[in-house]
């Protein structure tokens, strides 16, 4: 049983860490029909875009969900691929102060890149969005996070050693109690 658990395990480590190494993709792309915003905020750093379009929010977030899936390495094999929800007052720590939200997605790759998609539909006439004489339903923020190997790797392999002191203990607390109960059990007989 020992053994089968250790190959178990080394493989595991293997595919984990191959997963780890493969390059991180590259920004995604715009979504459709969209125009990039070139406001100052928007523009100050080449890991968040801004852009205008009249795609709803699942249009939208599914959009970003599939380049990040078909942007991955070896996108024929498919990644683990998670939607977080958060509360669009976090637009404010995560994208840019200032920020006007009515939604805010993360898609992550576990252990790996993740986009962060911030969307604003405008809901009282005041707010509209018009750029160059177009009503947009709503302006979308990309910002990106990359990762790097090197720290990828490394909580990688922190990772893995973690799971294996974790399992040693497991079994070490089984034998124990296993011992105890024999003991128990001989001392009642």
């Amino acid at each position: 049983m020992k053994g089968v658990v250790k190959y178990v395990f080394v493989f595991f480590s293997i595919v984990y860490l191959a997963y780890l190494a493969l390059p991180t993709p590259e920004f995604p792309l715009p979504p459709p029909d969209s125009v990039q915003s070139h406001e100052p905020a928007d523009t100050e750093t080449p890991l968040r875009r801004a852009y205008f379009t009249d795609a709803t929010r699942e249009e939208v977030l599914t959009f970003y969900q599939s380049q990040l899936e078909s942007n991955a390495p070896f996108s024929r094999i498919p990644f683990l691929t998670y939607r977080l929800n958060y509360p669009p007052e976090e637009a404010y720590g995560i994208i840019r102060d200032q920020t006007r939200s009515t939604f805010l997605e993360e898609i992550v790759h576990p252990f790996r890149e993740s986009i962060f998609v911030n969307g604003f539909e405008p809901k009282v006439q005041k707010d509209a969005i018009t750029i160059d004489g177009r009503h947009w339903r709503q302006k979308v923020t990309v910002r990106w996070i990359p990762s790097s190997l090197v720290a990828r790797l490394s909580v990688g392999i922190l990772t893995l050693i973690c799971i294996y002191f974790v399992y040693r203990s497991i079994l070490l607390i089984v034998h124990f109690l296993l011992v105890q109960e024999t003991n128990q059990r001989k001392t009642l007989v």
